[in-house]
This record gives structure tokens, sequence and C-alpha cells, in this order.
């Protein structure tokens, strides 16, 4: 075999040219200099299934919501905080009158 080889991330960046932004493949094929049976069997092998498409998506939407739900909690752990300082040093003051 005399062909070149290319790196997985290369191949799935061609992959996503056809998939996910609409360029044909033998344009996408040409443009890269690879052949269009290459750009193809790439195709075939790295392109996503709708299923996990979806699937991926649903996972990107509840890292979206812990990470809102973090922010949150975090806020309200902070807010407790300083409470918690103020009421000690309140406390302090109270015994020592």
């Amino acid at each position: 075999m005399s062909g070149k080889r290319y790196t997985d991330e290369f191949k799935i960046e061609a992959v996503k040219q056809v998939t996910e932004r609409g360029y044909k493949i033998a344009e996408v094929a040409e443009r890269l200099g690879v052949s269009y049976k290459s750009m193809h069997d790439w195709i075939a092998r790295y392109s996503k299934p709708e299923a996990s498409r979806k699937t991926e998506d649903s996972a990107l939407s509840e890292i979206q919501r812990l990470k809102a739900e973090l922010k949150r909690v975090t806020e309200e752990r902070d807010i407790l905080k300083e409470a918690a300082v103020y009421f000690a040093g309140e406390s302090k003051k109270s015994t020592r009158s």
C-alpha cells in the first residue's frame, strides 16, 4: 500500500465536512487531496448513526443542566458561609456583654 497515512482527527474532520456541513464527498475529497473511495470509507467508519447523535445531544443538555445547578448550589453555599461567619461574630459579641 503506497497511500498516504492520515490521522483519525483528520479523517473525522473530513467526514464532518460531508455529514455536518453538507459538502459533497467528491468536493471534500478533491479539496483535501484524497480519493473518493477513501472519503467514502471514512464516512462509513466515522459518521455517527442518528441514535448516537440524539444520545450525545441529550448528554450535552444534561451537562448544561448540571453546570447550571452546580453554579446555583455553589452560590447558595457561599451565601451560607458568609451568614455563618456573620452569626458567629454576632454570637461572640453577645457572649461578651
